[in-house]
């Protein structure tokens, strides 16, 4: 998918050249919408030989000591932050302070103290700051909402969701991902609340460590989470770090009409069918090339966002509440027993159905 060219190209800076990092430095490379100007890591050389590869003449590489450059440079514009999670608030707080827009991935900082912070700086600079829940960008994803907006499943009352990595991260990154619950569990609760336009009133999450190495960092790898919604409706997201197979990502919207699936994505469409069955071509590898798409869509509501095009669709609020709530499943696992939410619910009507299963506003 290519973004949309457009006239004057914006300034932009990269934060970190991780697994997320390279999946936006080859989507902005490729984007006519903006130039960009520098990338930020430790790895100087790492950077120095993509500029060389991918022929970027005009990109500045520096360590995170030089950024300051960045944040003085006023023809950046906007800065993507990628870097580890510790890192997040410090860089989003400086350029939010020196006028710049900010696309963070997710979390935008380690607490929820810090991200309102962050949030502060943004409302003070008048600049956007975007937290990439890039899920809800995905073109499957958007159909299920898409299907649940215009009545397909009528009054929902089950959702369900699962996420199972490929490959098992590496043990550096986990390290510093900050725990199953708010690097994974946070997008399928990000998705569920978004298309069912409300927050839950309890969590219970249960998990174990299979992995010794993940049980030695006080993580776990496999986790079952059960939330109900004001609405009656039970949502489960079923969570692994490492699926053998492919890279598994599963929703299923039933409701009293019918039920909305996405269904797990092949990296071909071709199928073969003999005496002995049907073969079917492998799901994707990993995030990368599942959610191709998403990341691009994200990058370009952003930079809508930078040209008042679109309005945030990423709220302040919605952000801290999802955080809220992944932390309330952490706190549930480690109690062993369900924990009450008392959240304030999301503006704007309800979609729920009357007792002929036709679709009312609450």
């Amino acid at each position: 998918m290519e973004c949309h060219s457009m006239k004057d190209p914006l300034g932009v800076a990269l934060f970190g050249l991780g697994r997320a990092g390279m999946i936006h430095f080859l989507n902005l490379i490729r984007c006519y919408r903006v130039q960009l100007k520098y990338i930020i890591d430790l790895d100087i050389p790492k950077i120095k030989q993509l500029l060389i590869q991918y022929h970027q003449r005009h990109t500045v590489a520096l360590t995170p000591e030089e950024a300051e450059k960045v944040y003085n440079d006023e023809s950046v514009g906007a800065v993507f932050v990628c870097s580890p999670t510790f890192t997040h608030q410090e860089i989003v707080q400086n350029a939010l302070r020196k006028g710049k827009g900010v696309f963070c991935e997710k979390p935008i900082s380690q607490d929820i103290a810090g991200t309102e912070a962050c949030y502060v700086e943004s409302e003070k600079a008048g600049k956007p700051l975007f937290c990439s829940f890039n899920r809800r960008y995905d073109p499957s994803i958007r159909g299920v909402l898409n299907g649940i907006e215009e009545q397909n499943v009528g009054d929902i009352h089950m959702v369900k969701m699962c996420s199972r990595d490929s490959p098992l991260p590496p043990m550096s990154y986990l390290k510093i991902s900050g725990g199953i619950f708010h690097d994974c569990a946070v997008h399928d609760i990000d998705v569920i609340c978004w298309i069912l336009h409300q927050y839950p009133v309890s969590v219970y999450a249960q998990g174990h460590a299979h992995i010794k190495a993940i049980a030695e960092m006080d993580d776990v790898d496999t986790v079952a989470i059960t939330m109900k919604f004001p609405s009656g409706a039970l949502a489960m997201i079923d969570l692994s770090r490492n699926a053998s197979y492919g890279y598994d990502q599963r929703l299923e919207v039933f409701g009293t009409k019918g039920m909305l699936v996405s269904e797990n994505q092949r990296c071909t469409g071709v199928q073969h069918s003999c005496t002995t069955g049907t073969s079917l071509a492998p799901m994707h590898f990993s995030f990368p090339q599942r959610y191709a798409d998403s990341y691009v869509l994200a990058m370009e509501h952003f930079l809508n966002v930078m040209e008042e095009k679109e309005a945030m669709e990423i709220t302040k609020e919605s952000t801290l509440t999802i955080s809220k709530i992944a932390t309330a499943c952490e706190e549930s696992y480690k109690l062993g027993k369900p924990v009450e939410l008392f959240l304030t619910q999301p503006e704007g009507p309800t979609l729920k159905s009357d007792t002929n299963g036709e679709m009312v506003t609450a």
